[in-house]
């Protein structure tokens, strides 16, 4: 079985991209601008010049930003059961219901999975939503829920790719809540789990964090190799040393040459403020420290455990509390169409409700409320927005595909959770029908869900971003709403 190999995809680009790294440049192994040239390009897009023009432009346009708002998206890739997590069907016959009990929650009369036992006793911090329209979803690429564009469909839609993140929005319209870090940071199982920059451009891509901290290393099906991610991001190349970066006067006479090799007209003339901010960015602690997990107290990461997912979890909180704006965590072990994506013991490697899901559901249960309870304790809680959802629901019937406990892609219905973010929680919002085959009352569409999230980060729902041709584009359409319940 081929091991996980984590890595930064080749097309991944970054705000020093126009710097061309890699390019040579005469004698590039003495050339200070070749060595300048090379280190800063060879960050990985860890320091975006042009979010601190977006944080600039703000502040000039006296926009008032909430200076600690972000999201955390635990993005559950392959699309969960929303019947055997939770809008279980304790009364309806076996193909139905599913092979799990039911527990009770905190909140009188609401039921969920009996493998959520955590999650239920502390339902008070959570809202759930068991209506939410997921119609025009489907997976790799995972894009209509996370971009809440109908048409961001790759399997129908040539053009899928080019409507941008959610996360990359908040990135574009708000930034990072502190200059130093990244604005959307993702860890990353597969490129097909996640949605980019699109129209915006490739600078408001995640921040893939998978080499920037030390983290296990899982192969396709969730077992651990025993080793660790390198965690060599932040690494100077050989003879680059921040104290030559920090040499002004070295530092301005390459910055000087490459503005006048970039534009002899004079229109870049404001790069270099951004640029040596960067520079800061780059070689100053703040986002090292955030990724390095071997800071946290031994039984803070203990009370997380020791399992990839919760790891990234703990580093989340941390990602946050330094000033990302908006984290996604791929959770998933394969990267095709996801661990989440159940549709029977008889097609490995995902498994079927028993065997595949089973698992899943104690370990999420742990991650989510240790991640809630955490923050909460931090007093970090109203400012931090969770998410917990995937791309759909399965079948109301088990048994798809030949299997006798397997449940296929569902788009007409999912359940989802949320927690924080300063919101109304303690709810159930929306109902399925019976069989939970479809929306009885109240449906959510992806549109509602990103206008909430941009609510609560501040960013105008009725902005709109532009295409490659220059044509506005909403970044809320379809009427999509903030949900009221939540406010």
């Amino acid at each position: 079985m081929p091991s996980f190999q984590c890595f930064q995809p080749a097309h991944q680009q970054h705000a020093f991209g126009n710097f061309h790294g890699r390019a040579h440049e005469g004698l590039t192994l003495v050339d200070r601008r070749g060595m300048l040239k090379a280190g800063l390009a060879g960050i990985a897009g860890l320091s975006l010049p042009d979010l601190l023009r977006v944080r600039a432009a703000a502040a000039d346009s006296g926009q008032a930003m909430k200076s600690h708002k972000s999201v955390i998206l635990l993005w559950m890739a392959g699309g969960p059961s929303h019947i055997d997590t939770l809008d279980p069907k304790p009364n309806r016959p076996y193909q139905n219901r599913g092979p799990f009990g039911v527990t009770q929650t905190k909140l009188p009369g609401v039921l969920v999975c009996e493998h959520l036992p955590k999650m239920a006793g502390m339902l008070d911090k959570f809202s759930i939503i068991r209506s939410v329209d997921c119609r025009y979803s489907n997976h790799e690429p995972n894009s209509v829920m996370q971009t809440a564009n109908n048409d961001a469909e790759a399997r129908t839609n040539p053009e899928a790719e080019r409507y941008p993140a959610i996360g990359a929005l908040v990135a574009k319209f708000r930034g990072p809540n502190h200059p130093a870090m990244p604005p959307y940071v993702a860890f990353m199982k597969s490129r097909s789990h996640l949605a980019f920059g699109g129209y915006l451009g490739k600078q408001f891509d995640p921040f893939i964090a998978n080499q920037a901290a030390k983290l296990p290393v899982y192969d396709l099906v969730g077992n651990d190799t025993g080793k660790l991610t390198g965690a060599d991001l932040f690494q100077l190349p050989a003879g680059l040393s921040s104290d030559r970066i920090h040499s002004r006067r070295a530092l301005m006479e390459d910055f000087d040459r490459l503005r006048k090799d970039l534009d002899q007209s004079g229109t870049m003339a404001t790069v270099g403020t951004y640029s040596r901010q960067a520079v800061e960015m780059v070689i100053g602690r703040q986002a090292q420290n955030a990724f390095d997990i071997e800071q946290e107290p031994a039984a803070v990461r203990e009370r997380y455990g020791k399992h990839l997912w919760c790891q990234q979890a703990l580093l989340a909180r941390r990602l946050v509390e330094a000033g990302v704006s908006f984290v996604t965590l791929d959770l998933s072990y394969h990267t095709a169409s996801g661990t989440w994506d159940t549709h029977g013991d008889n097609i490995p490697p995902y498994g079927g409700i028993q065997k595949g899901l089973g698992p899943l559901l104690p370990l999420f249960d742990h991650l989510i409320t240790t991640l809630v309870s955490d923050l909460n304790e931090r007093g970090l809680l109203d400012d931090v927005l969770i998410i917990a959802m995937g791309e759909f629901g399965r079948t109301p019937q088990m048994g798809t595909q030949d299997s006798t406990d397997g449940r296929n892609h569902w788009p007409n219905i999912m359940s989802m959770s949320l927690a924080g973010g300063g919101l109304k929680h303690g709810q159930v919002i929306g109902a399925s029908e019976p069989d939970g085959g479809t929306i009885k009352e109240r449906p959510v569409t992806p549109q509602d869900i990103a206008a909430t999230i941009y609510r609560h980060m501040d960013v105008p729902i009725d902005g709109v971003y532009y295409d490659h041709r220059g044509r506005p584009r909403p970044i809320v359409d379809n009427n999509g709403q903030p949900i009221r319940e939540l406010f």
